[in-house]
């Protein structure tokens, strides 16, 4: 899908231009023990203006949407997926590693969500990173009782077709929700409680396609 640059999203305030650059070179440097909250994006394409909402939530109006790319590859489970399939639904798209804590915190109410969603034609789908082996990202899905399939993704290279400020490196664990017409409708760059996911959709799914 073209990727579109929305005039319409407003981001709260700009990082100065050395914090980006310092923030770049800490995503380098991280390891598989911890995660980063930093939300300036490294993904192709122009810079995404946000409109800022409540807390890390961010959306765009009708409209004014980014088309998500068209991604595909294997799953952690060795089937494959491609985001086109799913054209039509209101998608979810959560990124996450096994080694992330507030991917661990968040994991629980992302899997309710989407039981209590799935009925109304809303899909989810993992992107994981950053683990290398994808036993360890098995082990995630079976502790947390994941049931929706989740693109492996070790070397981040899903993430970067995605426009600037959407889904990026630097911010694990993001959240984006994409319309039925595959625009970004809505982004969370931090962990999300069962509320503020259920908060995120419910604009969404009551739009009409």
């Amino acid at each position: 899908m073209p990727e579109s640059r929305p005039r319409a999203w407003r981001r709260a305030r700009r990082a100065p231009r050395h914090v980006s650059l310092a923030a770049g070179v800490a995503v380098l440097a991280l390891t598989a023990v911890g995660c980063s909250s930093t939300g300036s994006g490294t993904s192709s394409g122009s810079s995404t203006r946000f409109v800022q909402g409540t807390g890390d939530i961010s959306r765009a109006a009708q409209g004014h949407r980014p088309q998500v790319p068209d991604i595909s590859g294997g799953t952690v489970d060795g089937k494959t997926l491609n985001l086109a399939d799913y054209r039509g639904k209101v998608v979810v798209l959560n990124v996450w590693g096994s080694w992330c804590a507030p991917c661990r915190a968040e994991a629980p109410g992302l899997e309710k969500v989407y039981q209590s969603t799935k009925s109304k034609g809303v899909e989810f789908i993992g992107i994981n990173t950053r683990d290398l082996a994808k036993d360890n990202a098995l082990a995630f899905e079976r502790s947390f009782g994941i049931t929706y399939p989740s693109l492996f993704d070790p070397q981040g290279k899903l993430l970067l077709k995605f426009p600037n400020g959407t889904l990026t490196l630097q911010s694990i664990p993001s959240t984006i929700v994409v319309d039925r017409k595959g625009g970004i409708a809505v982004r969370a760059a931090a962990g999300l409680t069962e509320e503020k996911l259920q908060a995120m959709l419910a604009p969404v799914i009551a739009e009409k396609s």
